[in-house]
């Protein structure tokens, strides 16, 4: 495919100017509350396709500076939609990215929260086929227009705000002698009516599935999965990789799905993770407990464009000789290096995982070798917050020792040393 470029079409969420026709049910200041998510929600979906697929995200702003514009989102690319009506505006900003080498253009608006990836890429697909590809609205209009050339006359003499708006963009598609290629059919929040359904699409959209690889993990399933549970995640995945103590029935009885897999850590997790459903992927240790609201901050770390991945700041949870030396050495790593272990936790798209290819299926290094691939798209995070992870495996060999071999590991690997030269470093 060429290159893709996405723009998303939304205005800052001020009091008066957003959502305007919710302004009799939530009033200015509850309508400009509802922008916020449902514009973040869009960005964050939009840069994850465009980052997996090698595509740009623009954000075509209106009522405010680009600057204005990023200093609310971040970064990303800001340009005006100008003035005019919105055939006008769409016209303006679509001839812009085509003159900048565009091969596609496709355009979305902040008011459709049940768009997500898979609908960009059969958007994509479909500009294979024809010139023109519409995501239709069911009040009439489309919240999504894809093109492989720029068709003003497209956007001439259109009832803007009416029902009739796909009809009359057909025809002019026909006037024209293409045929459009339409996706699926889905539901703008632009009404009162709307608003419920909108609501439960963005929880939905910030739903986060954990996935935990496990063996022999029944004591530690035991304390963990109840404190997961209050946070009232997406789904708890505990994949099994032939325990041969009470792991599955532990995880059963407390709430959580259990899939068996083949023994190994990475094909664990790339298991769970095509199982899951949330909108957010959680891969944690059965051994390491995250912060209090955990799930919260997973969301509203991933959701904001330019951030692949993330995973919180490394904790010993029991005392050992050496602990915060430990710790300290370990957040000098991270924040130097933004090299965080699977023992904090690492949390990421679902989308963009699985568009990676998902962890290597390595018996070591595959949480650095992920982390890496995804530090190539933007940054990753590690947050104030910290998960306390059992300092078991620190005390059998201890601490000196144990950092000392995790650095072998790494240094082995970034000198593109064989994983068999130091694999047997790593601690049991």
């Amino acid at each position: 495919m060429s290159r893709t470029t996405i723009v998303v079409f939304t205005r800052l969420p001020r009091a008066g100017e957003a959502k305007t026709r919710m302004i009799p049910v939530l009033g200015a200041e509850g309508a400009a509350r509802l922008q916020e998510p449902m514009t973040r929600h869009i960005v964050g979906r939009v840069w994850s396709h465009a980052a997996a697929t090698g595509g740009r995200l623009v954000v075509a702003a209106t009522g405010c500076t680009p600057r204005e514009m990023r200093s609310w989102l971040g970064p990303v690319e800001v340009v005006p939609q100008g003035d005019g009506d919105l055939g006008d505006r769409l016209s303006r900003v679509i001839e812009g990215e085509f003159r900048r080498g565009a091969g596609k253009v496709i355009v979305v608006g902040a008011d459709c929260p049940r768009l997500h990836e898979g609908h960009l890429v059969e958007a994509e697909e479909a500009l294979e086929q024809s010139d023109l590809v519409f995501g239709p609205a069911q009040d009439g209009g489309y919240y999504l227009v894809g093109l492989n050339r720029p068709l003003r006359s497209l956007f001439e003499n259109i009832a803007w705000g009416t029902g009739d708006v796909l009809t009359q963009s057909l025809a002019a598609a026909s006037l024209m002698g293409i045929v459009p290629v339409k996706i699926e059919t889905l539901s703008d929040v632009d009404e009162p009516e709307d608003l419920d359904a909108g609501l439960s699409a963005l929880e939905e959209g910030r739903s986060v599935s954990v996935i935990i690889p496990a063996l022999n993990e029944s004591e530690n399933l035991k304390r963990l999965l109840p404190l997961l549970l209050q946070e009232s995640p997406g789904e708890i995945i505990v994949v099994d990789g032939g325990s041969d103590d009470d792991t599955v029935s532990v995880a059963e009885s407390l709430g959580a799905q259990v899939i068996r897999a083949e023994r190994g850590r990475a094909s664990q997790m790339n298991v769970g993770a095509h199982a899951a459903v949330g909108e957010f992927l959680l891969f944690l240790h059965a051994d390491t407990t995250p912060p209090e609201g955990w799930a919260l901050l997973v969301a509203e770390t991933l959701i904001r464009p330019g951030v692949p991945s993330g995973a919180f700041s490394f904790a010993l949870s029991e005392p050992v000789r050496g602990k915060r030396i430990m710790e300290s050495l370990v957040a000098l790593r991270c924040r130097v290096f933004g090299t965080p272990y699977g023992d904090q936790g690492l949390f990421v798209r679902r989308r963009l995982f699985l568009a990676l290819g998902g962890f290597p299926e390595w018996p070591i290094l595959e949480d650095v070798e992920i982390v890496k691939q995804l530090g190539k798209l933007g940054k990753v995070v590690v947050t104030e917050e910290k998960a306390l992870t059992s300092a078991r495996r620190w005390r059998t060999k201890g601490v000196l020792r144990t950092f000392l071999a995790h650095q072998a590991i790494l240094v082995g690997y970034t000198l593109g040393l064989k994983r068999e030269m130091f694999t047997k470093l790593r601690e049991p």
